[in-house]
């Protein structure tokens, strides 16, 4: 049985033969992983500065990386995303980047070392710290540091609460190690009990049931997936070899408790917490041994104020009480969560609780999701982005979105007062999630920008899907292009073309070049067009064809690569 050791002697006390992770189908074992490690530590040193953006799509090379980093004084900066905006704040905040980001930025690369290089770490001291950042689920992304000895703290809380895991499973993820989630649950975690870890992060639910399906797993996903689980792929295999499933970001809909137990075998262990606090609680709905009510985790104290749950817990940068934007009420058994606080607006001087109002919209029969938030102008109104299921979809063609719209409209009388109703409503295939699997506020409202266009997914697998796109009149491309008869640009068309396939496939990060483009017949406001997109991932290419009852469009293919 592998010894649990602290994140700061991991290193130097593993066995060179303990496995780590498995990489591209091959095993790498910690006499490989600590060589990669000092790759990244004579990188580092050689470069000037002391605070570097770490992101890697990879989580055994952003592991060594971090590691590396530690080990040559380097304070780490975990991103969330490589995205241009991104990587404009991090100008502000950090000496360089190193990882998988895009050309021209400066990408960091480590050689591999000779067999005899020194792979001499000691123990790392308390003072060594990271940077991770709050997911932006009501605003701008906030750095927030990390020492290492409250990453060991709740690593070896993780480890008390749940001993009986088998330690041979092979961690996989939805999500992604750039969150203290992932961090936690995806490398640190593993790292410390002798556990590997998959380095390659699942994105799609037939690489999901196929990966899980090949040998003992754990499972570290969110409620954005699991929710999402298509009963059409065959789960038997993952269902017979999976030992757990730990979920986290949200809260999972009760809906999803029985699909995860018919598909999956179990139900998930979900965890609570934030950025700031690291993981607070957990709880396991379903099954004979439930676990209805949250349970703090080993060390975490809590307590309820009038408005908010406070917590303290070594996971905290000091001894004191930290208060969460929650509700609370305690019980004998433990404490149920009541909603945010902070969820209460004013809408015409008309106070108006988002929670209440997507309560009452999820009531109506005809959603499977939705989000309520405020859009900013001249006044403040509300909007709703929601999911339909088969019947709100049904309403929505054959009534239009005006249909829809009435509908959940009158579903909200005697909940929100008429000058309060909400004014905008979108209607997209799923809610915009984040690497974590997180609605952001942002992505929210960028659901209302008019350049995006209305999409509906008809159909997705691993390589191909099926959209259709309603063209809004009021689109700003056709501002000027042209005065007496307005068309939508080609490059328009590639933007959506390229966007909406980065959510669908896992596209390598940079564009390459652009093939055999055919512009055949112009697209005017209000067309509704039917969009094929073909993922090659051997070639890195996305084939596209634009297509209506008037014939083609536009076609063509995008190549992508990984960062120089």
């Amino acid at each position: 049985m592998a010894e649990f050791l602290s994140l700061a002697d991991v290193l130097a006390y593993r066995d060179p033969q303990t496995r780590i992770a498995v990489r591209a189908g091959q095993l790498c074992d910690a006499a490989a992983f600590r060589l990669r490690i000092a790759a990244w530590r004579a990188a580092f040193t050689a470069q000037e500065g002391r605070r570097w953006a770490l992101f890697f799509d990879d989580a055994y090379e952003f592991a060594a990386a971090l590691f590396g980093a530690w080990h040559a004084g380097v304070e780490p900066y975990l991103p969330a995303d490589a995205q241009a905006a991104t990587v404009a704040r991090l100008r502000r905040e950090v000496d360089g980047l190193a990882g998988d980001w895009p050309a021209p930025l400066l990408t960091l690369q480590a050689e591999q070392p000779a067999a005899d290089a020194d792979t001499d770490f000691p123990a790392l001291g308390t003072s060594c710290r990271l940077v991770v950042y709050t997911s932006g689920s009501s605003g701008e992304p906030t750095a927030i540091a990390k020492r290492l000895d409250q990453l060991d703290s709740e690593v070896a809380a993780l480890a008390r609460c749940w001993p009986q895991l088998p330690e041979d499973c092979l961690v996989h993820g939805t999500v992604s190690h750039q969150h203290i989630y992932g961090l936690l649950f995806r490398v640190l975690w593993p790292l410390a009990a002798g556990r590997p870890f998959a380095a390659a992060q699942l994105r799609l639910p037939e690489q999901m049931a196929a990966e899980l399906a090949r040998q003992p797993s754990l499972l570290v996903t969110s409620p954005a997936h699991l929710k999402r689980l298509p009963a059409a792929v065959d789960w038997s295999g993952a269902k017979a070899r999976l030992a757990g499933v730990f979920s986290s970001g949200g809260p999972l809909p009760e809906s999803a408790i029985p699909l995860c137990a018919q598909l999956l075998g179990q139900s998930p262990v979900e965890i609570y917490g934030s950025s700031e606090t690291g993981g607070v609680a957990w709880r396991q709905r379903g099954g004979v041994e439930a676990v209805d009510c949250w349970q703090p985790l080993p060390g975490v104290k809590l307590r309820a104020t009038l408005a908010h749950l406070e917590v303290r817990s070594a996971h905290l940068p000091d001894n004191g009480w930290h208060a969460m934007p929650d509700r609370v009420r305690f019980h004998d058994e433990g404490f149920e969560l009541l909603g945010r606080a902070d969820r209460i607006v004013k809408i015409e001087e008309k106070r108006v609780s988002l929670d209440a109002l997507e309560a009452a919209l999820l009531q109506s029969g005809l959603l499977q999701d939705a989000r309520a938030l405020t859009l900013q102008g001249e006044r403040s109104i509300l909007a709703v982005v929601a999911v339909p299921n088969d019947a709100g979809w049904a309403l929505h063609d054959n009534g239009g979105k005006r249909a829809l719209n009435d509908a959940l409209r009158d579903g909200l009388r005697g909940v929100v007062e008429p000058v309060a109703l909400p004014r905008r409503w979108r209607y997209p295939w799923a809610l915009p999630v984040n690497s974590q699997g997180k609605t952001t506020a942002a992505a929210l409202v960028d659901c209302f920008d008019l350049r995006e266009p209305e999409a509906r997914l008809l159909h997705a697998d691993a390589n191909e899907a099926q959209l259709r796109l309603a063209i809004n009149a009021k689109l700003p491309y056709f501002d000027g292009h042209f005065a007496l008869a307005p068309v939508l640009p080609g490059v328009a068309q590639l933007e959506w073309v390229v966007g909406l396939g980065r959510r669908l496939f896992p596209l390598p990060s940079r564009f390459l070049r652009l093939e055999t483009a055919k512009f055949q017949h112009v697209i005017a406001p209000g067309a509704m067009l039917d969009l094929e997109l073909k993922f090659n991932p051997e070639r890195g290419s996305l084939a596209y064809l634009l297509s209506s009852s008037a014939g083609v469009h536009a076609s063509g293919r995008v190549v992508f690569g990984d960062a120089a």
